[in-house]
């Protein structure tokens, strides 16, 4: 993105004192070194990926120092469409020399949590989200809250600047469906996120009858037989249809679920 940019301020200008190097290849080439470096295991594969990073890292600061350069010469400059290039490219770097600074304190330093931490250059308000599935352990993006009634009607949606807890959601999704609707739901589902004791009684008390979310977590035998009543199983049912896309039955009836909205990188 950076010597992508260069290029266009190099086109804009005419001429720069020095022709904007493309280090992309070599940048590929550590990429993949790196991927291959994770593959051996023990203190000799990762000293291979450190060294792999180092060189990285150089190269990186050669890219940001050919940057910091090209933003000095075309500083006093007033070509118009410049301005526009010179921020985006002051923003970018800027970007880049903390995801090096990130990159030095987890590789070197062991240290993964970071205030500001950045997982997407192009996405920087990405957020990194695990949420226990097996197919995909770590999401990057955002967290999004959906509720849905009859016929796949989406009666609420939220995207949540910080990632709540699924748990938290419920009596909310409940709120919302209610001041839509103009009615208190028969029955809410969800996945078994959603689940705690407090706030199930929270959403019966507020006048639903039927509440399926499942309970991970128990070895209550009262419990464990509800969820496996007919109503539960058959609400539970309902709730994989209606997240795969299908029609939902009722608008006595409310779906909610926690998704993670990902960007293309």
């Amino acid at each position: 993105m950076l010597t992508r940019t260069r290029k266009k301020i190099e086109k804009q200008t005419g001429r720069l004192k020095r022709k904007v190097r493309d280090r992309t290849r070599s940048v590929n080439k550590r990429v993949i070194a790196i991927a291959t470096a994770c593959r051996h295991k023990g203190p000799q594969g990762e000293e291979k990926r450190k060294k792999e990073y180092r060189d990285l890292l150089r190269l990186t600061r050669q890219i940001l120092n050919d940057t910091k350069r090209v933003l000095e010469e075309i500083q006093p400059r007033r070509k118009p469409g410049l301005r526009a290039l010179r921020e985006g490219l002051a923003r970018m770097s800027e970007q880049v020399r903390q995801v090096v600074k990130q990159t030095q304190a987890r590789i070197f330093g062991g240290i993964t949590q970071s205030a500001g931490k950045i997982v997407s250059l192009f996405e920087p308000h990405s957020e990194i989200i695990r949420k226990g599935k097996a197919s995909k352990p770590t999401e990057f993006g955002k967290l999004v809250q959906v509720a849905e009634a009859e016929n796949q009607i989406v009666t609420h949606y939220e995207v949540f600047d910080r990632r709540p807890s699924d748990r938290e959601l419920l009596k909310e999704a409940v709120d919302r469906q209610r001041t839509r609707l103009g009615c208190t739901p028969r029955l809410v589902t969800a996945d078994a996120g959603y689940y705690a004791l407090t706030h199930e009684r929270a959403v019966k008390e507020m006048g639903v009858k039927y509440v399926a979310v499942p309970n991970r977590n128990t070895h209550s035998p009262e419990r464990k037989n509800l969820e496996r009543s007919r109503w539960f199983k058959k609400a539970q049912a309902w709730r994989t249809v209606a997240k795969a896309g299908s029609a939902c039955s009722s608008a006595d009836m409310v779906c909610a679920g926690a998704y993670t909205a990902a960007w293309k990188q």
